[in-house]
């Protein structure tokens, strides 16, 4: 798998905002994204929103960032953020609980 982690600094009263706009990713851009696996959102005690968004493989992860209709939602999040988001992106190592 591979994917990246991501922090975002909302604006000052907007981190619901950002929580709604990535809410509304997974309702409507996750369905019609191909090799999309998950995705999750921390709200950090400093106001921070750090998450993972997970695709089934590097191909898939980049066609959805170079896709038009990706492009369109993120600038509607950038609108609640303070800086762009730092991303760090690679492949997905997992480990189980025993």
């Amino acid at each position: 798998m591979y994917g990246t982690i991501f922090r975002m600094k909302p604006k000052a009263g907007q981190k619901q905002a950002v929580l709604d706009e990535m809410d509304r990713w997974g309702k409507e851009r996750a369905p019609k994204v191909k090799g999309f696996v998950a995705s999750y959102a921390l709200e950090a005690a400093n106001g921070d929103v750090i998450g993972a968004a997970v695709f089934a493989d590097e191909e898939t992860y980049r066609a959805n960032a170079n896709d038009p209709a990706q492009d369109t939602w993120f600038q509607g999040l950038r609108g609640n953020l303070e800086a762009d988001p730092e991303w760090n992106d690679g492949t997905i190592q997992g480990w189980t609980a025993s």
